[in-house]
C-alpha cells in the first residue's frame, strides 16, 4: 500500500492528522452512535475507508470482516484463537482496540499472524472522575434523592451518609487512571493508601501490602488491568479482610470481582456499598437496552435490586474528550502501522517468552 503522511500533535497533546494518503479498508464492529463522529473526524484525509457494523465481532459474525485489511473492535466483542485465525485467513492483518483493555483478545494466538493496537490512556480523567461519581451518589443518595424530590417527596429518611473527608481509600492499581483517583481523594481530605504489583515509586502514595489495604480502608477503588493473576482478585477470602461496612467502587474490569462473594458480603453487610461501572458477565447486556426484556442474568438482577449498589453499564470513558482521543490514537495507530513503524506505548505485548531478545523493549516491531 503506498502512504504519504504527516501528522503533528496540538497542544493538548492531541494528534491531528494533516496528509495521507493511505488505502486500507477497516471493518469497524459493535458500534454506537457516539463512535461515528470522532472516528468520521479523525479518519478524514486519510483514505482509511471505515465500514461500519453495529453487530460484535466473534465466531458467528467474523466473515464479515472479509475484503478488510483491518478490525476495529471494543471490550464485549470477542477475538479468541478461532476468531484470529479466521481473521488471519480472510487476509486481515491488524486488530485495533478502541479502549485500554485487552482481555478479550488471544494475544499468544495473535502473534506472528495479526498486529494488535489499543489505547492506552484516551482520558484517565474520565474514568477515575466516573469513579468518584459512583462514590458521592452511593454515600449521599442523590439518585433517590432525585427520584424522589420528582414525586414531591422531601424526606430526608434514609438519605444519611458520611463525611468521605478523614477516611481512608485504598487504591488497588496506581496506573494513571488510579493515581488520578487518588489526587481526586486527596482533594476531599481522605487518606490514601495504594498497592500496585510495580509500584510507582515516584508518585509520592502511601504504598501498602493488599492485606494490610484490605483491612485499613473505608473505602476501595480498583484501577487494575484483567489478567489470570487479577482475576476474582476480590473474593471471599478478601471480602472477609475488609473493614465491616467499606464501599467496594469498580470501574476496570468486572473479573476482578467475584460476584456471587461480593453479593453474599453485601448480604451479612460486611460490605456497605458496591458502586459498579463493570460486571464479569456484562458481554451480552451492557451498551443494549434491554428494558423491554425479562433479563435472565438472575445474578445482575440480584445487584441491582438491592438498595445500596450502584451499577451503571460500562460508561466511565464516556466522555466527549475520550470518544476523540480514542478515534485520533486508533487511527494514528493504524496510520503508523501501514507506514511499518513501530508503536511500542500502543502495541500490546504478544507474552511471545522471548525476553532476552524482545524486540518490543527496543522500540522494534514484535514482528
Amino acid at each position: 500500500m503506498m502512504l504519504d503522511v504527516s501528522c503533528r500533535k496540538d497542544y493538548t497533546g492531541a494528534i491531528k492528522i494533516m496528509k495521507v494518503q493511505c488505502n486500507m479498508k477497516l471493518a469497524f464492529f459493535d458500534t454506537k452512535p457516539y463512535d461515528k463522529p470522532g472516528f468520521d473526524e479523525h479518519s478524514a484525509g486519510t483514505d482509511i475507508e471505515i465500514k461500519y457494523f453495529e453487530t460484535r465481532l466473534g465466531e458467528d459474525t467474523v466473515q464479515l470482516a472479509k475484503g478488510f485489511d483491518g478490525v476495529c473492535v471494543f471490550v464485549n466483542d470477542t477475538v479468541n484463537e478461532k476468531v484470529v485465525n479466521e481473521l488471519y485467513d480472510l487476509g486481515v492483518r491488524v486488530i485495533a482496540l478502541r479502549c485500554a483493555g485487552f482481555n478479550n483478545v488471544d494475544t499468544k494466538a495473535c502473534f506472528g499472524k495479526l498486529h494488535v493496537f489499543r489505547v492506552p490512556a484516551y482520558s484517565p480523567y474520565a474514568v477515575a472522575e466516573h469513579a468518584m461519581a459512583l462514590l458521592l451518589t452511593v454515600n449521599r443518595h442523590t439518585n433517590k434523592a432525585y427520584i424522589r424530590t420528582r414525586d414531591f417527596n422531601f424526606s430526608l429518611s434514609g438519605l444519611t451518609g458520611f463525611d468521605l473527608h478523614g477516611k481512608t481509600v485504598g487504591v488497588v492499581g496506581t496506573g494513571k487512571i488510579g493515581r488520578i483517583f487518588a489526587e481526586i481523594c486527596k482533594g476531599f481530605g481522605m487518606r490514601v493508601l495504594a498497592y500496585d504489583k510495580f509500584p510507582n515509586l515516584t508518585s509520592g502514595l502511601d504504598y501498602v501490602e493488599l492485606p494490610e489495604l484490605l483491612r485499613q480502608a473505608d473505602v476501595i477503588s480498583l484501577h487494575c488491568p484483567l489478567t489470570d493473576e487479577t482475576r476474582h482478585m476480590i473474593d471471599a477470602d478478601a471480602i472477609a479482610q475488609m473493614k465491616p461496612g467499606v464501599v467496594l467502587v469498580n470501574t476496570s474490569r468486572g473479573g476482578l470481582v467475584d460476584t456471587e462473594a461480593l453479593i453474599e458480603g453485601l448480604k451479612c453487610h460486611k460490605i456497605g456499598a458496591a458502586c459498579l461501572d463493570v460486571y464479569e458477565e456484562e458481554g451480552d447486556l451492557f451498551y443494549e437496552d434491554c428494558s423491554e426484556e425479562i433479563v435472565a442474568d438472575d445474578t445482575l438482577v440480584r445487584l441491582i435490586s438491592m438498595p445500596n449498589v450502584i451499577v451503571t453499564s460500562h460508561q466511565a470513558f464516556l466522555t466527549k474528550e475520550a470518544l476523540s482521543n480514542i478515534a485520533a490514537t486508533t487511527v494514528d495507530n493504524l496510520l503508523k502501522f501501514e507506514r511499518g513503524e513501530p508503536s511500542p506505548d500502543t502495541e500490546v505485548c504478544y507474552h511471545c517468552e522471548r525476553k532476552e531478545t524482545c524486540r518490543k523493549a527496543r522500540d522494534q516491531k514484535c514482528f
